[in-house]
């Protein structure tokens, strides 16, 4: 890509062009200047690391075909440098090669160092190393921290500008960002806070990339960084500055999903008002946070409490597929947008009221112009007379008018297809209905039953700092003797641990007493585990294994949030005498044996081969480990593993993890309502949940560039106890294909790679009910759509057609839909 200029319209700023000594400086805040042509930038979030460097050309190419200008990523700092100045770039971190693909593809790119980064990621993307750091403070003005944040920006800035990555080089990336939603917290750390922004922002301007830095969530950050909105909706914002860019860094498409939580949903309608209105209203660029969000590999999730799935129902789902109507739908947004682009950054704009709330937005040159009609009213529906046309214009609404006449897009107005997809059993040659399995324990006695660790002091401490994140498990052993005379030898005896919300697994003289684990939304409050205990005259061992689901990643001060076991750990004797344990000499030891040994690695499995058990095969046992072998389904879709069934644990395919896995935590039933989902209104994470009452991950992903065509071995980690009996290799494909729109659109049915099957459906006129369960109304057409649509559609990969009266036939009502439902072939059967 051959940039030679890049400069975003607000005189305050100014940049030398790669090519020339000139200084452009102008006072227009609509656009960016690229190659000397106004643009507005339509950007959608793709995390690296949480897809495979095999599925990356495809998603990038499916997001341009979406109708995005650009790709936005993070960099993770822990992913990159997981042990201090020791750094990994390789496989799915190969941040250049990443960067290199979206450059093929020919977007521009987007590069948020951070590098706090957030992104329900783990610790919010810093190294835990740094935080059991001597004398740091983490995100404020600290000379430790500063030292070791500007070496690895430096690091990424120094890698980018070798490659020639940057837009001032010729490159493809046209903004960099540094810190990230500071603005939000940094009120606690005071002055203090103020001036380690202030430094951010002097370190970041020293790198001279030549393009301009921002820091989202920043109001009226220092000069030169440029500030950013992020949330559902940005249309109101306004930067403090009134010459900077009115720029959108993340348009949430959904949310994310914890543990215990219902299934987060945004319809297709509401996120095209939100980017409409913002356009409307002078945006300049708007980024999806996410369209793509892929999956928490290995113990990458934060939170605490995230999940493995990051699918953030973005308009790329989990495995790469299409989010059809989302994806189609916003793909026709962004192709009017284009359509109006030079519009928009070079017109005079003005508004005019209509009636029943509706507002016109004309923006006018001297050859052309073009109009929003939005509709912000949740409940009534418009018509309006505007330029001496009617228009309806449905409630919670934008229609976009190219040439303030006709109507090309209305937000609500969804033509894009809706795919059903569909899990199917693998369909391997010779792959037997279930799996046969092998088992072996976690040997627990050397720490359960012994008490042998690593290190010991006298108290209790943060997992933190103890574990360094080298496992999400960490022993807590202590002793205590008790003499013959002791009251504690007769009486009612309390084991009473406090922890900070994760899970606990207790032990008393090597005996399991009991498991306790904090519950969805307290996953921010200690909780106190309580069990009773016998003790024995002589020695009692305490052994306590505290299991972390994710660091916290978001507030002021999180890193300071603990984690694991806290003080007091006492024996409570009859509910009222209390003897405090906290000070004694515990032992501590990081991780699992099976974990340490690699159980999960195929080479390391084969070697101790003699040590898994065919039989039998034990079930709801806890901290066991289970493995089996298979052959890859047949073809290449997206591959899922079902582990409905099992407790919790993790979970590997030849050796690469699959992450965390815990079906057996059920999603709230109180938190989804029982009214339809509306688009209509602002949106927010509780609103249009589902799946109450479910697991809140059953599925889990399995990319193909973990599979062999040869022999693949699953091994899983069972924490709590559970039954793999059931666990099932399926692939994720579309079922079947529906349209549900108005007369006059031009619309498509597409099965993408395979043809279409079967007309189940098809109807004109006001038909009722959604995709997979339509119905016709008595006022239909009598024409017989379903023959006409079988006609044009069977044994083809996609059919287009406009829907006409001409073509389906005069229904007995005003209303003019067209309801169809196709089927896919299948392959397999």
């Amino acid at each position: 890509m051959n940039i030679f200029n890049l400069l975003f319209t607000a005189f305050i700023f100014s940049f030398i062009l790669f090519h020339s000594n000139a200084l452009n400086v102008t006072h227009d805040s609509r656009s960016i200047i690229i190659d000397g042509n106004h643009r507005i930038i339509l950007s959608g979030s793709i995390h690296y690391p949480r897809s495979t460097a095999q599925m990356w050309p495809d998603l990038i190419r499916k997001a341009k075909e979406g109708g995005l200008d650009a790709v936005e990523t993070y960099v993770f700092w822990n992913a990159h440098e997981p042990t201090r100045r020791q750094y990994d770039f390789s496989g799915n971190l190969d941040l250049i090669r990443f960067l290199k693909t979206i450059q093929d593809q020919g977007l521009y790119a987007i590069l948020r160092i951070g590098p706090y980064t957030c992104a329900e990621w783990n610790y919010g993307g810093f190294p835990v190393w740094l935080h059991n750091m001597p004398g740091v403070s983490l995100r404020t003005k600290n000379d430790v921290f500063m030292n070791e944040m500007k070496n690895f920006t430096t690091l990424i800035v120094d890698m980018v500008k070798k490659e020639k990555l940057f837009a001032s080089q010729g490159g493809n990336i046209i903004l960099a960002q540094v810190e990230n939603e500071y603005g939000n917290v940094m009120e606690p750390y005071g002055d203090e806070g103020k001036s380690y922004i202030n430094w951010c922002a002097q370190m970041a301007d020293s790198l001279d990339i030549g393009v301009p830095w921002i820091m989202c969530q920043q109001a009226a950050p220092p000069k030169p960084m440029l500030e950013t909105c992020n949330g559902w909706y940005c249309d109101e914002y306004k930067p403090k500055d009134p010459n900077t860019p009115k720029l959108w860094t993340e348009n949430w498409t959904g949310w994310f999903k914890s543990w215990g939580g219902a299934d987060p949903f945004r319809t297709a309608e509401d996120l095209a008002y939100s980017v409409a209105r913002f356009f409307q209203k002078g945006g300049t660029l708007q980024n999806y946070y996410m369209y793509h969000g892929g999956t928490n590999f290995g113990r990458t999730s934060g939170g605490p409490y995230i999940t493995t799935t990051y699918d953030y129902n973005a308009p790329l789902d989990e495995y790469g597929n299409l989010n059809q109507p989302k994806w189609g739908h916003l793909k026709q947004l962004h192709d009017v947008l284009h359509s109006i682009e030079y519009i928009l950054t070079n017109g005079d704009v003005k508004n005019e009221k209509l009636s029943n709330l509706v507002m016109a937005t004309i923006y006018e040159t001297k050859e052309k112009s073009s109009c929003f009609l939005s509709n912000t009213n949740t409940k009534i529906d418009a018509n309006v007379n505007f330029g001496g046309i009617n228009y309806f214009v449905p409630a919670w609404s934008i229609s976009i008018l190219p040439d303030c006449r006709e109507e090309a897009y209305n937000t609500a107005k969804v033509s894009a297809q809706t795919s059903l997809m569909i899990k199917k059993l693998n369909k391997a040659e010779d792959e037997p209905s279930s799996l046969k399995w092998m088992w072996r324990p976690e040997l627990i006695e050397s720490t359960s039953v012994q008490g042998r660790g690593d290190v010991s002091v006298n108290k209790i401490v943060d997992q933190k700092d103890m574990a360094n994140d080298a496992s999400d498990y960490l022993w807590y052993m202590t002793s205590i003797n008790v003499a013959k005379d002791d009251p504690m030898l007769n009486g009612t005896v309390t084991l009473r641990v406090n922890d900070t919300g994760h899970v606990l697994h207790a032990f008393f003289n090597g005996e399991y007493i009991g498991s306790q684990w904090s519950k969805y939304g307290n996953n921010n409050v200690t909780y106190v585990f309580e069990r009773n205990v016998n003790l024995s005259l002589g020695k009692n061992l305490i052994s306590l294994l505290s299991v972390t689901v994710g660091f916290k990643n978001y507030g002021p001060m999180f890193d300071l949030v603990g984690a694991g076991i806290t003080s007091p750990i006492e024996l409570v004797l009859n509910k009222n005498v209390v003897k405090d344990l906290s000070s004694n000499k515990w032992t501590y030891k990081v991780g699992l044996n099976g974990i340490s040994n690699k159980f999960f690695d195929t080479d390391c499995a084969s070697k101790s081969s003699s040590k898994w058990v065919s039989d039998p095969i034990p079930v709801d046992k806890n901290f066991t480990w289970y493995k089996t072998t298979l052959k890859a389904p047949l073809g290449n879709k997206p591959v899922v593993v079902d582990l409905l069934g099992l407790g919790k644990g993790m979970a590997w395919v030849n050796g690469h993890s699959l992450g965390r896995y815990w079906p057996s935590y059920i999603a709230d039933k109180q938190l989804c309502k029982t009214e339809t989902c509306d688009y209509r209104g602002r949106y927010n994470d509780s609103k249009c949940v589902s799946k109450c009452g479910e697991p809140t991950q059953r599925w889990y992903h399995v990319p193909q560039s973990f599979l062999k065509d040869s022999e693949n071995t699953l091994v899983l980690f069972e924490e709590f106890g559970g039954n793999p009996s059931g666990v099932q290799f399926q692939t994720v494909e579309i079922g079947s294909v529906c349209i549900n729109t108005h007369e006059g659109k031009e619309v498509e049915l597409s099965c993408q790679d395979r043809p279409i099957s079967k007309i189940k459906f098809a109807s004109f006129g006001s038909p009722q009910g959604v995709c997979g369960s339509f119905d016709k109304s008595e006022f239909d057409s009598e024409v017989d759509a379903l023959s006409i649509l079988e006609k044009e559609c069977l044994g083809k990969e996609s059919c287009s057609f406009k829907i006409t009266e001409e073509k389906f036939g005069r229904p007995s009502c005003e209303v003019k839909k067209l309801a169809v439902e196709a089927v896919c072939e299948d392959f397999t059967l």
